[in-house]
């Protein structure tokens, strides 16, 4: 356990910024998805090559985790009569509350949701016509009540009651491309703003590590013995906010619902390969496992509503439990449960000081300055991640979600 005071008070956000010129934002992903460049930081030293060769840096005995997640069509465009344009985007569902449940519901749905254009949308139902196997069908939004963050809760109803909602959301939605991303969605985004291991629908931003790998480039890395597994945390909208306080311990981190099955803990708990995470919601997933498991052994009365670690909790939680301990915990907590997965979410919020639990290295594009997702490549690479970006700057690296991508090893 450490003084949380004393750590945040040594991060100086305005330390955490660099200079991006808007040309490097790449607005579109490069033709082929494995040519994009690849910067690679091993043993403190800085190279580059493109992708499709990522096998050639990472070890052998490592095991590398994707995350699986889907991008849902989030965003709903309605056109009021008098001409103006509400945006619904969808957050996260609030009844059913569990994403599979939610992308299946018939008739309706209510979402969590920010709304684009509010001030024209005072009162009253907004309605859409989509066309879903050649039928016109009609979706209703309707605005329920505030909820915190300025998001609301919207109520969806379409007919016929049939269809589920991710069928509607899939024929009348669009792609939630990044906000700097300074273009409308377009039929390149359907493909290449998922990765090719997509599977599981619940994000509204994509987990951009792996959008450089094929098909081919996990072929090379199975060929060279590195094994491979898979979770699924739902990426949400919160990942671009910028830490916008100047107190660290006043930002508030976004909270992202994950599942890991009890395959890949076992996994984790039997191999002696490093680990490394594809992405920083991999990462994020991965040491929030930690300390669940840390949390079911202080208290073995637990129950699913407390699947949860909070923002700050890593940082004054107090342990000499190690990551065995931990991941047998939550193995032992399934078995006890008859269950073959966690479901759980996290806020943890991962800062220069933190230490890493399970996490060896990580595959990562280049973020945003002053952005929650630099301060935690900057917790695993230290103060080198000044000389790491200066690189890519340099070298004609694309920043951002079509970017290109970086190998971050110790």
């Amino acid at each position: 356990m450490m003084n949380l005071k004393a750590l945040t008070d040594k991060i100086i956000i305005d330390d955490y910024s660099y200079e991006l010129p808007e040309e490097r934002i790449a607005q579109y992903p490069v033709k082929e998805r494995d040519q994009s460049q690849l910067l690679i930081f091993k043993g403190g030293k800085i190279s580059k090559d493109i992708f499709k060769n990522i096998d050639s840096y990472i070890p052998a005995d490592s095991l590398v985790v994707f995350n699986n997640t889907r991008v849902i069509r989030a965003r709903l465009l309605f056109t009021k009569d008098t001409g103006a344009t509400i945006q619904i985007f969808c957050l996260e569902p609030v009844n059913p509350r569990n994403y599979e449940t939610a992308l299946v519901s018939a008739g309706q749905a209510e979402w969590k949701c920010l709304i684009g254009n509010l001030k024209k949308w005072k009162k009253g139902k907004l309605s859409k016509s989509f066309r879903f196997m050649g039928q016109l069908h009609e979706l209703t939004a309707e605005k329920l009540s505030k909820l915190e963050d300025d998001a609301w809760n919207i109520r969806f109803t379409w007919s016929p009651g049939e269809l589920t909602f991710g069928d509607v959301i899939e024929s009348a939605g669009h792609i939630p491309l990044p906000p700097y991303v300074k273009r409308d969605d377009e039929e390149i985004d359907y493909i290449r703003y998922q990765t090719v291991f997509s599977k599981n629908e619940g994000s509204v931003a994509a987990p951009t590590a792996g959008l450089h790998f094929t098909n081919e480039v996990i072929n090379s890395l199975r060929e060279k013995g590195i094994k491979m597994a898979e979770l699924t945390l739902h990426t949400g909208a919160g990942t671009f906010q910028p830490v916008r306080s100047s107190d660290l311990s006043e930002h508030e981190m976004h909270c992202e619902h994950y599942y890991i099955s009890k395959e890949l803990i076992e996994i984790l708990l039997s191999t002696n390969r490093r680990v490394i995470a594809c992405g920083t919601t991999s990462v994020r997933t991965l040491e929030s496992l930690f300390w669940l498991g840390v949390k079911i052994i202080q208290n073995s009365f637990i129950d699913d509503d407390n699947l949860f670690t909070d923002q700050w909790e890593p940082y004054l939680t107090k342990t000499s439990i190690t990551v065995k301990d931990s991941l047998k915990a939550l193995t032992e907590f399934l078995d006890r449960r008859k269950m073959t997965s966690i479901h759980a979410s996290t806020r943890v919020m991962i800062i220069p000081g933190y230490e890493f639990r399970i996490v060896q290295g990580m595959i990562t594009n280049f973020h945003m300055p002053k952005s929650t997702l630099l301060l935690l490549q900057s917790a695993w690479t230290g103060p080198e991640w000044k000389k790491i970006y200066r690189f890519a700057l340099d070298n004609n690296f694309r920043f951002l979600s079509y970017g290109d991508s970086s190998l971050l090893m110790k």
